[in-house]
């Protein structure tokens, strides 16, 4: 083989190597955009896109050094037993239901390491991998606050809001980063699919059933208060 078929091979394979390093970037940087939501589009039409870059850079660095951590099954299963238990309580009471699902959402965070003593410091944390659902996280603690001028149907898509946001912080991936998936089983080798135990995750149980459905289809799934 000559020399210069050997330098074209060496030159094509470093193309090769280059383009998939710009793919992985693009691919990583589509899913930072997702995550970040209407957040990171509201900035930069304020500031422009490479502000709202800066901004968001700086804000992923926090983050990071709050060392977020995914929850044990354990803890999951705990939080969406009180989700439920407050979900319920909304028939009788959908102040105290309201005010009991604001609460778990900032104990969820905590406990993943999020800091809830700043308001707006914790908003804007909160909008590096969940940026997706802080429109209607403000809108529910808005409602919150105005508990007591707040009609029914108010309180009730408060409490959607803070379901979006509760069962994203619940989400092993809700710290942004993609869980790997599961490589596919080989029946040439003799491999099994992989076959999720049910008692696994009741958490996820629980948000495919009733309780977690699409905001078009919720309108249905929680009761109108008593009278």
């Amino acid at each position: 083989m000559s020399t210069g078929i050997i330098i074209l091979i060496v030159v094509i394979l470093v193309l090769l190597a280059v383009g998939a390093v710009a793919a992985s970037k693009l691919s990583r940087r589509k899913a930072e955009l997702n995550d970040y939501g209407p957040e990171y589009d509201r900035l930069a039409k304020e500031v422009g896109p490479r502000k709202a870059n800066a901004e968001f850079a700086k804000r992923r660095q926090r983050v990071e050094s709050l060392q977020i951590k995914p929850l044990s099954a354990e803890r999951r299963t705990a939080y969406t037993s009180q989700w439920e238990a407050a979900q319920e309580q909304f028939v009788d009471e959908p102040t105290q239901a309201v005010n009991a699902a604001g609460s778990l959402v900032t104990a969820v965070a905590v406990d993943r390491g999020y800091e809830a003593g700043d308001a707006d410091q914790f908003l804007t944390d909160l909008s590096v991998h969940h940026g997706r659902h802080l429109d209607g996280y403000r809108h529910a603690r808005q409602m919150t606050e105005q508990a007591d001028r707040a009609s029914t149907e108010d309180q009730r898509q408060a409490l959607l809001d803070y379901r979006g946001i509760f069962f994203d912080l619940l989400e092993p991936g809700g710290d942004g980063r993609v869980p790997a998936p599961r490589p596919e089983p080989d029946e040439a080798r003799g491999d099994r699919p992989q076959v999720e135990a049910q008692g696994d995750r009741p958490w996820k149980q629980l948000t495919q059933g009733r309780h977690w459905k699409t905001q078009r289809q919720d309108s249905d799934t929680i009761a109108e208060p008593r009278r």
